[in-house]
């Protein structure tokens, strides 16, 4: 009997990958917008506009790359909704109780006060149309 021996296989490395956006559908794509501008400070750095979508990509001023978040309406009209099988979109932030503050008076909903866990402040808030914020700040001890 005679046995095939198999070399282990040869190891590669995963493709480079970095983080790039989150892409929130919405209904009211005007709205969402002026929300994440006055709330957050975001700007938009790139419109795409095609005849049955369009897309906002919106980033912090001055920032040519990196994480962005895309709003992308459906120009049909059709009805979208918040589902359950996604976690809060996570926003470091200076100060947390100002932050929380500040989204709250410019539309979000509260939906944890801020509190402090380990080394972080952490608070939760709902945009206008229901998605969970993560607001985080590092404790300096």
């Amino acid at each position: 009997m005679s046995e095939t021996a198999t070399a282990p296989a040869a190891k590669t490395a995963p493709p480079s990958a970095r983080f790039g956006f989150v892409k929130f559908v919405v209904q009211d794509l005007p709205a969402m917008r002026s929300f994440y501008e006055r709330a957050f400070g975001l700007t938009v750095a790139q419109t795409i506009d095609l005849p049955d979508i369009m897309e906002l990509v919106m980033r912090r001023p001055g920032e040519e790359t990196g994480f962005s978040l895309i709003l992308y309406w459906n120009k049909d009209g059709r009805e979208t909704t918040v589902g359950t099988a996604h976690g809060p979109l996570g926003l470091f932030v200076r100060d947390v109780d100002a932050a929380y503050a500040h989204a709250v008076k410019e539309g979000a909903t509260a939906h944890r006060e801020p509190w402090d866990t380990g080394a972080m402040r952490v608070a939760f808030v709902l945009d206008p149309e229901g998605r969970e914020l993560e607001l985080i700040s590092m404790i300096r001890g």
